[in-house]
């Protein structure tokens, strides 16, 4: 039998996740001139596009115009998506090695890394997760309820995550409004009584994770003060050191957050303190158990063994009033049923995209990981194109080798039985580009770019009613 790639016996390929690194994959394998591909994405929300629709923030609307470079990927020939499926229960592992020559597993990094300190789970304490997912619409979230009628929230961490949230707290009800922000949310964003908003960073404005465009946002916002403390906007001689040979995103995040210190409060509805060198060390709680504030313990910077500045702990303390608090110290990925997963760092274990086995460390044949599960969660979203080119040359270079799986039935009407059979009611892609024109059209109504079907049986309803 001849090696996969022709017409007549394409190179069939799984892609699990239907995020960017998915997206930049597929596009990569689907272009290549001298191979016939087909590719079967698969995403266990009946919508694709993962975190540039459930995590990007509602009032970066162009951000999300990225969607419109997957589509022409989705638009391609042999390109094929079945959302609302499960990998491990509607779908396995075994499933996808019987019907596919290549496996990509593209699932992200879906939960939050904990804190470890006293006080985590009491009521009101969130992950930023929760509340981005809460506020995007995700049907996994939808039904959550965030106490807003606390007047003081913290957010912990000084990421990208961490000024959305904080953004979207200190946003005016008529802002939101001409966002896509999922309903229910810019419903009760319009009853907040949220007045001050502390965003907590353990180190300097050296370190800090953010942005330069996200920085500079908040510090125009229309109806909230960004406060920066000068004592903690000032560099000590180390971060002076390493800002001089710093690129220019630490440059120009050090000039803004300075730049922010030297303002005095114009009297705003809210005030946004943006705080650096401190540390959650306890979440208090009050009446019924819920956050009452949060104790931090100043920092100072020492250069670590291997050469980084890291925050040291002193003997100054600082209790901050608060009713909510949201912790975003970064994602960190779960293991896939029946797939490596490396524990220590939260990833699939691979080289260069291609899978490991942790225990003889050789190759597993025919899977190959991108994206967050792959590197871990950093970057931004165009990061994980180069990220997938990466991986998906791997599997080029693996076929041209010949080094694939041996599927018992390589075959797309073989495939899809299979999947209907466990999940008849699984979302195609055309189904996708329906429930899109739906929500564009509810939004059109409004004003808005778009509104949100939140719920699975809502976007069933709605394709039943528009066909």
């Amino acid at each position: 039998m001849s090696a996969p790639g022709a017409e007549n016996q394409p190179l069939r390929i799984a892609i699990v996740g239907a995020g960017p690194a998915a997206f930049y994959a597929a596009d990569y394998l689907l272009k290549q001139s001298d191979l016939h591909v087909e590719i079967d994405m698969f995403d266990r929300l009946p919508t694709p596009f993962g975190l540039v629709r459930g995590g990007v923030a509602p009032d970066h609307q162009s951000i999300k115009n990225v969607t419109r470079v997957y589509h022409k990927t989705a638009s391609r020939p042999g390109f094929r998506f079945f959302g609302n499926v499960r990998f491990g229960s509607d779908v396995t592992r075994a499933d996808l090695q019987r019907h596919y020559h290549q496996i990509f597993y593209a699932t992200g990094a879906q939960t939050d890394r904990s804190l470890g300190i006293p006080g985590e789970d009491l009521h009101g304490s969130h992950s930023a997760t929760e509340f981005v997912a809460w506020y995007n619409g995700h049907p996994d979230y939808r039904h959550l309820e965030f106490d807003l009628s606390a007047k003081s929230v913290v957010v912990i961490g000084v990421g990208n995550v961490a000024v959305d949230v904080a953004r979207i707290l200190c946003r005016t009800p008529e802002e939101l409004a001409a966002t896509d922000i999922a309903d229910h949310a810019l419903e009760r964003l319009r009853e907040s009584q949220v007045r001050e908003v502390h965003m907590l960073g353990r180190r300097g404005p050296v370190q800090a994770a953010f942005t330069p465009p996200e920085a500079k946002e908040l510090g125009t916002l229309e109806d909230a003060d960004a406060i920066v403390r000068p004592e903690e906007a000032a560099l000590d001689p180390l971060s002076e050191e390493v800002l001089a040979s710093a690129g220019r995103r630490i440059r120009r995040n050090v000039e803004i957050v300075q730049e922010i210190s030297e303002r005095s409060p114009s009297g705003k509805a809210k005030r946004l303190h943006i705080r650096f060198l401190v540390s959650p060390t306890e979440i208090i709680g009050g009446e019924a158990g819920r956050v009452s504030a949060i104790r931090v313990v100043h920092n100072e910077l020492h250069a670590s063994e291997n050469g980084r500045l890291r925050p040291r702990a002193t003997d100054r303390f600082e209790t901050i009033p608060a009713g909510l608090v949201f912790r975003s110290v970064g994602y960190q990925g779960v293991p896939l049923t029946d797939v490596p997963f490396d524990e220590q760092w939260n990833v699939i274990p691979n080289e260069q995209g291609r899978v490991v086995d942790p225990a003889t460390r050789k190759h597993v044949t025919g899977e190959y990981a991108g994206g967050w599960i792959k590197r871990g969660p950093s970057g931004v979203i165009g990061t994980n194109k180069a990220d997938s080119v990466e991986t998906a040359a791997c599997m080029l270079e693996d076929v041209r080798n010949g080094v694939l799986l041996c599927p018992e039935a390589p075959s797309a009407e073989e495939a899809e039985r299979m999947i209907s059979s466990r999940r008849p009611d699984y979302f195609s892609y055309e189904d996708w580009m329906r429930l899109d024109e739906l929500e564009t059209a509810r939004g059109q109504e409004t004003g808005r770019p778009r509104v949100k079907f939140t719920s699975v049986d809502a976007m069933r309803k709605a394709l039943e009613g528009a066909a």
